[in-house]
């Protein structure tokens, strides 16, 4: 919120005044001028504006300035008299600024600046300024915070009623480390944050706030915490429009090479794309999609599954097409390859989150190669349990 300058001839335009020091706050009826004599060079480009509960003034040093040091007056518009809030002695190449914490919500404060020299003669600023004060309230408390353990990675996300405030701007996402100590990770405007420094194998705790244009911070979520594991599910692939360099998948028949390839490359099998309607899968020419996507609840229902366990173990033989088909998380998605000689080579990705994280629309998914060509049966690639992304 910036202050508003009160032009020349204002009531409250800035002469020159003596100013009486009578505690440790100075109080004067109002800007006014000084005696023959004044030397000191006024502040200029004085401005006033609000954030996270402090006015922030500021100001530009005159370029006859000799070294003086500034006064900061201000009032709230309510109150007859100004109070000198401060004295500064030094400033940040050309520019000066005080920070007023003592302040209110629901006010109007005006503030002018004052050069003083050795002598104790003061030449205020041409003009003063206003600036608005808010009532501090803050965006509602972030909603449903998730982490989903990677590989190497965490991708944090959660619910939007922080949006429901009219002045919402960003969230701040932290790390909570042992002891209770809070870290900021970053910030980000949406509901989604990939914290690329995890480690496999170590726990990471995160909580998540929001902010409102005027800087006021709400209160941290609920806790969400996970642990990165090396592993061949949960891909992470992005959107050509936000990340075309990892926008690009390709079935790999060795675990040690990773899938993520540029969007543009011919040796991907498809990329991810996204728009106002969501989240695409684009398959390269020559790759096919089944028209059908199956709900399922696991890509493989192994040993120990739960007995609900749903999972697709075969590629249909036929209905494949060219086209581009909508991703949606809980859903099964069939992928033929050329494989020459007329065959075909099966994958099956399966979704388990789309989503926007600080530089990007993503998706997350488990998948599945066949090797033998013509073979349906939808099987791992052999060894990607022990696949670590990236090597």
């Amino acid at each position: 919120m910036t202050g508003r300058i009160h032009p020349r001839g204002h009531a409250t335009r800035i002469a020159a005044l003596l100013i009486l020091v009578v505690a440790s706050a100075c109080e004067v009826e109002g800007p006014g001028g000084l005696g023959p004599g004044a030397d000191p060079a006024p502040p200029r480009s004085v401005d006033a504006s609000y954030y996270a509960r402090a006015v922030t003034v500021t100001w530009e040093l005159h370029p006859s300035w000799a070294g003086e040091s500034f006064r900061v007056y201000g009032r709230r518009t309510t109150d007859a008299s100004y109070f000198r809030v401060a004295e500064v002695t030094s400033c940040i190449e050309s520019r000066c600024q005080y920070v007023d914490l003592n302040i209110e919500g629901g006010r109007r404060y005006e503030y002018y600046v004052a050069a003083v020299n050795d002598r104790g003669i003061e030449t205020p600023s041409e003009f003063s300024v206003e600036v608005d004060v808010p009532h501090p309230v803050p965006p509602p408390v972030p909603d449903g915070l998730e982490a989903v353990a990677l590989d190497g990675v965490i991708f944090l996300r959660w619910g939007s009623q922080s949006r429901t405030a009219d002045d919402f701007a960003f969230y701040r996402v932290y790390l909570e480390l042992q002891g209770g100590e809070l870290i900021l990770l970053g910030e980000t405007d949406s509901e989604g944050f990939l914290d690329l420094l995890a480690e496999n194998g170590a726990t990471s705790r995160y909580l998540v706030s929001a902010v409102d244009r005027w800087g006021h911070e709400s209160e941290g979520s609920s806790k969400a915490e996970g642990t990165p594991r090396p592993d061949f599910h949960g891909e992470l692939v992005y959107a050509w429009e936000d990340r075309p360099d990892l926008s690009g998948f390709r079935f790999q028949e060795d675990e040690l090479l990773d899938p993520i390839l540029p969007g543009n490359s011919a040796q991907r099998h498809f990329r991810i794309e996204v728009d106002a309607s969501g989240w695409w899968l684009v398959p390269r020419s020559g790759v096919e999609v089944h028209r059908e996507a199956y709900l399922t609840t696991a890509l493989r229902c192994g040993p120990g599954s739960d007995a609900s366990c749903t999972e697709l173990t075969e590629a249909p033989s036929s209905d494949y097409s060219g086209e581009d088909i909508g991703l949606l998380p809980g859903l099964t998605y069939i992928v033929r390859v050329p494989a020459g000689g007329g065959d075909w080579r099966y994958g099956a990705i399966r979704v388990s989150h789309t989503g926007f994280a600080q530089d990007g629309a993503l998706v997350i998914f488990d998948w599945a190669y066949q090797l033998q060509p013509g073979n349906p049966a939808l099987s791992p690639a052999p060894g990607a349990a022990n696949r670590s992304q990236g090597e």
